[in-house]
């Protein structure tokens, strides 16, 4: 088993162990400062990290998920799902992880017992390449969510890692917040902090301040990523965004094709011709019906009723039946409050499914790059990942049907690092086919 050295504690009883409650996706007991002897003399003391309320550090023989499931420094039930069994990630990477939480006034967050949100994780390597790459959580997930697609890579890369719960997590996440969009606005808040938090941390560690910043993340988290460059372009020095949710005043957003993906998929379920041609309509493609079902029994109702409630808690029909047109105007000034213009002022590489069966590509990652042109001409480039789905965990329910995106979001990493870095600037945007060989590990980023 890994072996692990308490370094600093900051409000935490002698012993220095914590542990979680119960998730509802499935218990980790964490021991964040468990015994051991690696690396104290090379690691240790750990920075005190700006801001931070609270905090507990440990020396690991190896950041990575192949130490930190058995070390007790992540949680597997935060990053169920998200990546395909065949992928091949890095490992033995030594170093300290900072796990600790920033002032906030709400609890869903039950990891370590803090019943606290705004919780972040900090992982600082041994061998550091002087870069950081930071992170949001994607869905309403917590801050390991992204352990085993970003963080794990990064890392064998020579990179600081950080992320963030976003200040709320879980299906209740809208009860946050004052008023409507309160608890989405927050999100973006929190990365920023853990930004500038962990590159001063960084300095504090290694002694020099990070040369080069990166915004990563899927879905919400990629919804982050865009906003950052969009409104806080000076903390970074580019971004990669797959499956980037698109928030609209006046669309398109979540209300405007989930309603009719509600609507259409039961008559269709039933054998009616006329209501393929109505998802179709709202966005699915021709080709991924085979995740229709899936989709309609644990995606679509739920997404569209816990977003709803956090941006029009008034409404009380069914969801199906929800118009965003018809809404008074001050939903649409709330879900104006977090909305993206496509103004980005550094390199930005997003990607996208064509299969996506949640976040239809037509109503988003299509519609942002639109955005984007719109705007002028930004560093950018848009990949559509043929027969890619919103999640990877599904590959492995459709073997042969469906290709992971995360080789092509590792692909663009190594191009943003190119092109941030005075090289060569990324294949043109294009719709990337789908490869023969190992699709689970490589992607080439030339359609």
């Amino acid at each position: 088993m890994p072996t692990t050295r308490p370094l600093s504690t900051t409000g935490l009883s002698t012993t220095g162990l914590l542990a979680t409650s119960l998730l509802a996706t499935g218990a980790l007991t964490l021991a964040l400062a468990a015994p051991a002897r690696a690396h104290e003399n090379r690691c240790a003391p750990a920075p005190g990290v700006p801001g931070a309320q609270k905090q507990v550090a440990a020396c690991l023989d190896d950041l990575t998920t192949a130490g930190t499931v058995a070390s007790g420094h992540t949680v597997p039930g935060d990053y169920a799902g998200l990546h395909a069994s065949g992928t091949r990630n890095p490992s033995g990477v030594p170093g300290v992880q900072i796990d600790g939480y920033f002032p906030d006034d709400s609890a869903f967050n039950t990891h370590h017992g803090w019943n606290h949100d705004a919780q972040f994780v900090i992982r600082l390597p041994e061998r550091w390449n002087g870069g950081l790459v930071v992170a949001g959580s994607p869905g309403n997930r917590r801050q390991y969510a992204n352990d085993a697609t970003v963080s794990d890579w990064v890392l064998g890369r020579g990179y600081a890692y950080a992320a963030t719960d976003k200040g709320n997590s879980g299906t209740e996440f809208h009860r946050d917040g004052r008023r409507p969009g309160d608890a989405v606005a927050e999100w973006n808040r929190r990365l920023t902090e853990l930004t500038r938090a962990a590159q001063r941390t960084a300095e504090r560690h290694y002694g020099r301040r990070p040369s080069r910043t990166y915004a990563a993340g899927i879905s919400n988290g990629g919804y982050l990523v865009r906003w950052q460059l969009e409104n806080r372009p000076h903390l970074y020095d580019g971004g990669i965004d797959a499956e980037g949710t698109l928030w609209r005043a006046d669309g398109p957003n979540l209300f405007t094709y989930l309603p009719p993906i509600l609507r259409a998929y039961p008559p269709y379920a039933a054998g009616d011709a006329s209501a393929h041609r109505a998802l179709l309509d709202a966005g699915l493609a021709a080709g991924s019906e085979f995740l229709w079902p899936y989709h309609d029994q644990v995606y679509w109702e739920l997404t569209q009723r816990i977003y709803r409630e956090e941006f029009d808690p008034a409404y009380t029909g069914a969801e199906a039946e929800y118009n965003y047109a018809s809404r008074p105007r001050e939903v649409r000034r709330a879900v104006g409050r977090v909305s993206l213009t496509g103004r980005i002022r550094k390199p930005l590489i997003s990607l996208q499914g064509t299969y996506d069966a949640l976040l239809p590509i037509g109503r988003n990652g299509d519609a942002y790059a639109a955005l984007v042109r719109d705007r002028g001409r930004a560093p950018f480039r848009y990949y559509r990942v043929a027969g890619a789905n919103h999640t990877d965990g599904l590959v492995d329910a459709h073997p042969g049907r469906l290709r992971p995106l995360l080789p092509c979001m590792r692909s663009a990493f190594t191009a943003l690092e190119t092109w941030t870095s005075g090289g060569g600037a990324p294949p043109p945007s294009a719709t990337l086919p789908e490869p023969s060989g190992d699709v689970l590990n490589t992607c080439s980023l030339t359609g």
